[in-house]
This record gives structure tokens, sequence and C-alpha cells, in this order.
């Protein structure tokens, strides 16, 4: 069921992406005159820091590593959000995301790109905790922590430093350590580590700061020291045994725990109230998590059912509808709503089951009521697309997608889905725009063109979508490099031989 994230192998990509950005990127005047107020923008402006991060973000998500689940996702980015508000000077934009990988892990890229690990979700025992590790994460980014390490050692060069921070993402991203100790060693030798992980100094300055972010967005401030204590309890007996990631890349020590306890208590103490959102995405993770539908059944029935929390009972439900056993799984869903219709992910069951039951009407009620309660709400608009699409209304789902993303920021999966509606819905030009967007979100800017292209081979293709497809096709191209303009010039060379026969 877990697929393990493979980016070890991406080191060379990753690499050369890191190396391109500072070319390719900061004049020979900004590094001479950075901002006084910031040195490090004299190796790393903050506009390339967000390139280079958007950059390693496509490639991170092009392997397939990044949750789709938006219910998990639209938690995390809510979670996240209220902190960096309490952080953020507005100069940082933040996206919050979630890898499928059991080690206990988070990670900030440059530009505001904060990944966590499923594992950590699961590891963590409340909300505060999650909410801990995502404040100091997100303080690595507003004290710019990675951009003041390449300015400290930029002595070493472009080029070291660009294969430094590949070898760090790669390893921080849940690469195999191995891969990531050959891309230090690659880079300037065994001596490079100690460089490219975050400094004590920056460990302290983002719990500090984090934990401040922390009490201001509302979660208790001692949620940051409660998880470093979990941690270091895990600390391995022996030096054969390996510590978990987090502990690799967040050294926890007695002093920084007794630290983050003191700055905790200057706050007042809140009592933790943990969402249902917060028990909603740890159920849904531990859903996952089973390699079979049978572990996942009999790990939530280990208690009664009437001895079971409402959160519990979701898990429950989720485990049964992986498992088939939709009935079992639509009585609990729809009990959940009636007790508690303010919870979106409960209306998401109970219209996902009812499809499954193949009660069409019942399900498609159940969605509009939904819909009605929660209009543009991510998760359930999505579900209900995918609903529509079973149901063979595309027009429909296309419309209802459609809008939702004129109003929020989608995903890559969440574009592929409109695609397909749009496809389906008999809109091929449409669907070749999407497609040409998703390609774009994922690195791929020569099969982003050819989406275009291939559009504006279509007979339909009307005279407005023809002008704003040639526009978007110029405005690739202004940042594609030769070999691509070249590659796309012979992509269209072969297209029209095909067509002339030969």
């Amino acid at each position: 069921m877990t697929r393990l994230l493979r980016i070890g192998s991406r080191l060379g990509l990753l690499a050369t992406i890191a190396m391109i950005t500072f070319v390719s990127g900061a004049g020979a005047d900004e590094i001479r005159l950075p901002d006084m107020g910031s040195p490090a923008d004299a190796v790393l402006s903050k506009s390339e820091e967000a390139r280079f991060g958007r950059a390693i973000m496509a490639q991170i998500r092009a392997s397939g590593a990044v949750i789709e689940d938006p219910v998990i996702t639209e938690y995390i980015n809510d979670v996240g959000s209220r902190i960096a508000a309490q952080s953020n000077d507005g100069t940082h934009k933040f996206t919050f995301f979630v890898i499928e990988d059991p080690r206990i892990n988070a990670f900030a890229l440059p530009g505001g790109y904060i990944g966590v690990h499923t594992g950590l979700i699961e590891a963590t025992r409340n909300e505060d905790e999650l909410a801990g590790v995502l404040a100091h994460e997100v303080a690595h980014v507003t004290q710019r922590h990675i951009a003041r390490a390449i300015h400290a050692n930029q002595r070493q060069g472009i080029l070291t430093t660009a294969l430094m921070l590949g070898a760090l993402v790669a390893g921080v991203a849940g690469g195999s350590p191995d891969a990531f100790q050959a891309g230090v060693a690659v880079a300037q030798g065994t001596a490079a580590q100690s460089q490219i992980n975050f400094t004590r100094s920056n460990e302290y300055e983002a719990d500090r700061i984090g934990i401040g972010a922390l009490y201001g967005a509302g979660f208790d401030p001692h949620g940051m020291a409660s998880f470093f204590e979990v941690m270091s309890r895990q600390n391995p007996a022996s030096p054969e045994m390996r510590a978990p990631e987090f502990l690799r890349t967040h050294p926890v020590t007695t002093a920084r725990i007794a630290e983050a306890r003191n700055r905790a208590q200057q706050y007042p103490r809140r009592m933790s109230t943990a969402s249902v959102e917060y028990g909603i995405s740890r159920a849904r993770v531990i859903v996952a998590r089973f390699d079979t539908a049978p572990e996942a059944v009999a790990y939530f029935e280990q208690r009664s059912y009437e001895n079971q929390t409402q959160v519990e009972r979701y898990g429950r439900a989720l485990a049964y509808q992986r498992a088939g056993l939709h009935l079992e799984a639509n009585r609990i869903f729809g009990e959940l709503v009636e007790k508690d219709p303010r919870v979106i992910a409960y209306h998401i069951g109970l219209g996902e089951t009812l499809l499954e039951l193949e009660l069409y009407a019942a399900g498609t009620d159940a969605f509009d009521r939904a819909v009605e309660l929660f209009p543009r709400n991510v998760p359930l608009t999505i579900s209900y697309g995918e609903f529509l699409l079973r149901l063979g209304q595309a027009d429909k789902a296309h419309t209802l997608l459609l809008d939702l993303m004129n109003n929020v920021p989608p995903t890559p999966a969440q574009v592929r889905l409109i695609a397909r509606a749009a496809n389906e819905a008999g809109n091929s030009a449409e669907s070749y725009y999407y497609l040409s967007e998703y390609e774009l979100m994922t690195g791929n800017l020569v099969r982003g063109i050819r989406f275009l292209q291939e559009a504006l081979q279509l007979p339909e293709l009307q005279e407005i979508q023809r002008i704003r497809f040639e526009a978007r096709i110029d405005f690739i191209r202004q940042y594609m490099s030769e070999e691509q303009l070249r590659q796309i010039q012979r992509n269209r060379t072969d297209r029209t031989s095909a067509r002339n026969g030969g």
C-alpha cells in the first residue's frame, strides 16, 4: 500500500536544477549590491529562493510521493497557514504538503514549501504536537536558514552549493540515507554533511520563533517540546540501530527540550483540544498505511464500537470502505453525519458509500446537501466531481470543478481530474489545456507545450481558445532552455512529417 519516496535516484537532476536556478537567476549587480538587511540575498535572493523551491517541488510531485488526499492536504494547509500568519511579515508564501513515507520526519524547502511525512502525523499524540513541528519548519523558512547556510559557505562556489542542496533535498525529502551521503561526498567530501545540515543555533532559533507562532496561532506552546520528548525516547540504544529520520535531521538533546519547555512556560498554558479534523486526517493516514484492507479493519476493531470515540468510528468506517464493506461503512457515516453535520469528511464518506451501493439518487442528494452547506470546499467538491464522472455526468462535473479551480489554486492531481472531466464532456481543447497545465506544474515544459500544440490542431477550436493557447505557448517559451526549444522544433517537424506521410 505504502509507496516509499524514491528521490535518491533523482539526485543528479535536482543538482542540475539547482545549478540552473543559481546561474540563470541573480545577476552580477545583485550579487555586488545585496539587500543590506539580508546578507544571504548576496547568494540566494528571496525571488531566487522561491524559484528554486518551485523547481524542487515540481520534481517531488513528479515522483508521485506527494499524498493527493484532499482531506489531509486541506487540513495540513489549514494548520500550517494559521501558524505562518503569526510569523510571516507577508514576504513569504507557504505551501504545506504530505509525503507518503512511514518514517518520522518533516522538512523545509526554499520558497516556503513545508513537507510532512505520514509517519510523523501518525507519531504525534495530539494536534499541538503536529502544530509544533510545523511551527519549527515555518521558522526555518522565515529566518531564511537555507539561504544563510549558503551565504556562510559561499566560497565553496555555485556548483558545489547546487550539488549540496540537491543532496540535501534527496535526503530530507525521503531519499535513502546512502544516496544522501553519496551526494554529499561528490559535492565536497565527507565534511560537507555538517555544512548543509541546519546548525545548532538555527535549530534553537527555529524553536524560539516557532513557539511564539504556536501560541499566537491558538495552540499549546508546550506542543513542540512535548513532541521532542516523544522523539528523544526513540533514540537507539546502540550505535548499530538507526535513529528515526527526525532525529537525524533535527537533533534533539535534553538541553534543547529544556530550553523549549522553559520558553513555552513564558506563555499562558492552553489546554489541548485536538480538532476533529486532526483525528480524521490521522485516521486516514493509519488506514492507508496498512498493506491490506483486513489489517486496517482489524486495527480499528480492537475496541468495541460502543467504546470508540467519534474519530475512531470514522477510522473504522474508512477501513470498512477500503475493504469493500460499503454497507457497514455507510451506516457509520450516516450516524456520524446525523450526530455532527459540521464535519465535511463525514458527508464525503456518506456520499461515496452510497455510490458504491449504487444508490445514485440518494448519493446525489447527499452531495447536493453537503455542497449547499459547504460551497467550494476542496475535498467535498473533488469527491463530488469524481462521483459525477462515475455517473457519466461529465458536463456537471466539469462545471463544478471549474468553479472551484477558478477560486482555489488546484493541485496537479486536481488539474488532471478536470482534464478528464473536460475530455469526457467532449471539450477536447480545454482538456488539452488542463493537461498542459498539469505538465507545467510537474516541471515538464516540453510536454506542456506539446499538449497546447495538439489543441491548436483541433478543427473545432474556437478563435478565443486559439488566441489563449498561443499566448500561453509564448509565455512558456520564455522560461525554456535552448535544448528544450530545439526539442519542441524537432517534435513539430516529426508531427508535420507524419501528417504528410513520411
